[in-house]
């Protein structure tokens, strides 16, 4: 509407509409009237565009914030974003883990079809969802970084969780566990369940101990920030699960 108003010819006549009826976007878009009104062969006598003068194009400032008490400092315009520098440890520690989470998402599908324990399905819902989204992150960090998703095996590319014929990560149920699992029905399969995962979260704890046990690894934000979330979480995890280890017995005999 504004550019409707001056290319109207009438100078006065826009001046006073715009004073009345859009005073800020006068204000902030200054520039865009004033090439409106260039470009429609219209331009004011009296000056009313006077005092703003064409934008000069300039490039974008980049600012880097300093340290604590440090000040900031603007960097060239050329200046582009690079991923943080990683260690082959912090690649072999997401490739692991993805390969660790794939098999507690494998053990929580059996819960529905394997046991009516609500506690149970509660919480393995519970992990499969966590465990889920964090094998997407991971696998959205390693292409980032040009990296494969799975833990490379000579000759067999593409194989992955528990069937792979490469050693298991630490906690990893063996195949015999799992076909255990597999077998077993309501209270039986509840034991297994909740040893197994036991076993599995405390072998997640010993890759993260690994990780940062390792000089320069882990030192990557986003690894971090997982790794850390991983062990409080999973630490968490076991403790109830160990709680519910410890009730079954009496609740079995009532």
């Amino acid at each position: 509407m504004i550019f409707s108003v001056l290319s109207n010819g009438n100078c006065p006549a826009a001046r006073a509409q715009i004073r009345q009826g859009f005073p800020e976007i006068v204000k902030v878009t200054a520039g865009m009237l004033l090439a409106a009104s260039a470009s429609a062969g219209f331009f004011c006598s009296t000056g009313l565009f006077s005092s703003v003068m064409w934008a000069q194009q300039t490039d974008p400032v980049v600012v880097q914030p300093g340290a604590p008490g440090k000040p900031s400092r603007t960097l060239p315009a050329s200046t582009k974003a690079t991923l943080p520098p990683r260690s082959q440890a912090d690649v072999e520690f997401m490739q692991g883990m993805i390969m660790h989470h794939s098999q507690a998402v494998e053990m929580t599908a059996l819960i529905a079809s394997h046991t009516e324990n609500k506690d149970l399905r509660l919480l393995g819902a519970r992990i499969s969802r966590s465990q889920s989204d964090e094998i997407k992150f991971m696998q959205r960090w390693l292409a980032a970084r040009g990296e494969r998703a799975s833990m490379a095996t000579p000759g067999m590319p593409g194989m992955n969780m528990s069937r792979e014929p490469m050693a298991l990560m630490p906690g990893m149920l063996t195949p015999e566990q799992m076909e255990a699992l597999r077998k077993a029905k309501g209270a039986e399969f509840d034991h297994l369940f909740l040893t197994g995962m036991i076993q599995h979260h405390k072998g997640a704890l010993i890759m993260v101990k690994d990780l940062f046990d390792t000089a320069g690894a882990g030192q990557d934000a986003d690894v971090f920030n997982f790794a850390t979330d991983a062990d409080s979480t999973q630490r968490a995890e076991i403790r109830i699960m160990e709680a519910m280890l410890e009730k079954k017995p009496s609740e079995e005999k009532r």
